[in-house]
């Protein structure tokens, strides 16, 4: 009973209603995220500074791109939905239009819902991260169901509508252009955690003495591991070096049919190179 889809509780007379009840509570939803976005711009510039905000504005200034693509195919949608019922209602009403298509008015109202779903959980993404709270990841995740969400959508309007519609080619652009929208948000969440990572591993402006001192010797332990180790990786490429030559030069008295002395390795490659020194 839980999986089976919500619409087939509803009488097919009122599928109708629950189609532009759908697109009107996506539009609805979109337009909602727009301000909330709008909100955590206005909260980012009073409560960061400097690189956080460079970061928090190119993110929040590519969900709202992303909120307005919607926008747009939302409309255009509900446009084509209208064509494609006048066209194929004939004498009926369009109410029993929807009955009769039962099947693609269930798509449609399911596709509607994934938009709108889709648009607030990635404004609530963007407001974890904006509070540093929450994931970039999460954003990334919320942009690739946009994008998915839109395909149905339109893939649902796709199956009535004509050819030539003119309001199918413009939906088509519009779904174009949230995939592309849906990329930069993609792009500029990347790029900010990887700015806001950067900074604040080199940022010690905020650390005691003590601590410093403590991060500084911590680091020189972690050189110390690292040069022991790559001493050791420099041996073992000498030790590699030395059985390639040697391999070498058994292949050669195979080849030939006589003996040949293994070529000799040169000492110039194995030396190992003289570590700088320290301080």
């Amino acid at each position: 009973q839980e999986l089976r889809p919500k619409s087939l509780d509803i009488k097919q007379e009122e599928l109708g209603d629950m189609v532009e009840k759908e697109m009107a509570s996506t539009s609805e939803a979109i337009e909602d995220a727009v301000r909330r976005i709008e909100e955590m711009m206005s909260q980012a510039r009073n409560e960061s500074s400097g690189v956080k905000l460079e970061v928090n504005e190119r993110i929040l200034n590519s969900c709202t791109d992303l909120m307005k693509a919607i926008r747009l195919l939302v409309t255009t949608s509900t446009n084509l939905q209208k064509e494609i019922v006048e066209s194929g209602r004939g004498a009926a009403t369009t109410q029993e239009f929807y009955a009769k298509n039962s099947r693609w008015t269930e798509g449609l109202i399911s596709a509607a819902k994934a938009v709108g779903w889709g648009a607030t959980q990635l404004v609530e993404a963007a407001d974890r991260v904006v509070l540093h709270t929450g994931k970039y990841e999460e954003l990334i995740v919320c942009s690739h169901e946009i994008a998915a969400s839109t395909a149905q959508l339109v893939a649902a309007s796709k199956v009535k509508a004509e050819k030539s519609s003119r309001n199918l080619g413009r939906l088509q652009e519009c779904s174009r252009n949230v995939n592309e929208m849906a990329a930069n948000v993609v792009a500029s969440t990347k790029s900010g955690q990887e700015q806001i990572e950067e900074k604040d591993t080199l940022d010690f402006s905020g650390m005691s003495l003590i601590k410093l001192k403590k991060e500084e010797m911590e680091t020189q332990v972690k050189v110390l591991e690292l040069e022991k180790r790559l001493e050791g990786e420099r041996v073992r490429l000498g030790e590699l070096r030395k059985q390639h030559y040697a391999l070498a030069g058994t292949y050669d008295t195979a080849e030939d049919g006589e003996a040949k002395p293994a070529p000799a390795p040169r000492r110039g490659i194995l030396k190992k190179p003289p570590l700088a020194q320290k301080p």
